[in-house]
């Protein structure tokens, strides 16, 4: 392995066993935990689905792939996908993964403000 990809890999492993994150759900009586980093596999399914014109599945996946307990075990799965997609208020949804987003993005514009 190159001292380039060695060094890149070290670098996203710092990023994704980093502290956890956390929004409070209110309506479902519960913290969700993420880490504002995704792997670009994750990223490339989302994005997939986005273009495909299927926004509200990709918001779905989002949380499922995003979403974890304060252990840092996955909240959701893939089979609890049509659950969230058919029984679970959209509003919610959609809140939810805007709030875990944004508080990425927040990270990552912190970042750039430190190393300035």
């Amino acid at each position: 392995m190159s001292k380039v990809l060695e060094n890149a890999t070290a670098h996203f492993r710092e990023k994704i066993s980093g502290d956890m994150k956390k929004v409070h759900v209110p309506e479902w009586q519960c913290d969700i935990y993420f880490k504002p980093t995704l792997t670009l596999r994750e990223q490339s399914k989302l994005i997939e689905l986005t273009q495909q014109g299927k926004t509200v599945e990709a918001l779905v996946e989002s949380l499922i792939v995003k979403a974890r307990n304060a252990d840092g075990t996955k909240m959701f799965t893939m089979p609890d996908k049509m659950t969230l997609l058919n029984e679970v208020d959209p509003a919610v949804i959609i809140r939810v993964v805007g709030d875990i987003n944004e508080a990425g993005q927040l990270e990552t514009d912190l970042e750039k403000v430190e190393k300035n």
